[in-house]
Parts: structure tokens; C-alpha cells; sequence
């Protein structure tokens, strides 16, 4: 039967400041995930390069005429839009400042 080999016992000790004492140590499971973490990173690279390289490739996207408009029109609405809701705002404090004065009157 195959032995089975415990992880926690097989540690690399690495000796940094050459004392003959390990300053860290890793095991197979960190090693494993580090070389897989390396493995992802590399290959997001290579697909982000390939993206690139292909996104070079295509045409420029062109703005037509009808498009600006319509964008121009949409903008030129929403101003239009806030420029009454600030009309109905300052109506609304018109009134309050009415009411204030009315109550400090009163007193």
C-alpha cells in the first residue's frame, strides 16, 4: 500500500541571514498555492495581451451624425428638466419664507 506522507511534516526551512537557523519555512501546500497563483497570473496576462493585440485589429467606432444629435437633444432635455424642478424649489422656499415671516410677525 502506498504510505501516505503527512504535509505538515514536510517543511522547507529557508536560512535568509546564514545563522544555520531556518528564518521561514514553507511547506507543500503554500508551495502549491503559490505556484498555482504564479500559473493565474501568468495566463491572465497572456489572455489580457491577446485582447489587446485584437482590440488593435478593429476599426475605430465612428459617431454619426444622428447619434450626436440625439445625444445633444438628451442633454439639452435634462437641463431643461432641472431648470424647472429649481423653478418648483425656489416657488416651494418662496413660501416658507413667507410663512417664517408670518410666524415671527405674530409673536
Amino acid at each position: 500500500m502506498a504510505k501516505r506522507i503527512a504535509t505538515d511534516k514536510v517543511k522547507l526551512g529557508i536560512d535568509v541571514d546564514g545563522d544555520g537557523k531556518p528564518d521561514f519555512s514553507l511547506d507543500l501546500k503554500t508551495i502549491g498555492m503559490f505556484l498555482v497563483l504564479i500559473s493565474t497570473v501568468i495566463g491572465m496576462w497572456f489572455t489580457l495581451q491577446s485582447d489587446i493585440t485584437e482590440a488593435k485589429k478593429l476599426p475605430l467606432p465612428s459617431i454619426e451624425r444622428m447619434e450626436f444629435d440625439m445625444k445633444d437633444e438628451l442633454i439639452r432635455q435634462t437641463i431643461m428638466d432641472t431648470q424647472e424642478d429649481i423653478e418648483v424649489i425656489l416657488e416651494k422656499l418662496e413660501k416658507i419664507d413667507e410663512r417664517i415671516y408670518e410666524m415671527n410677525k405674530n409673536r
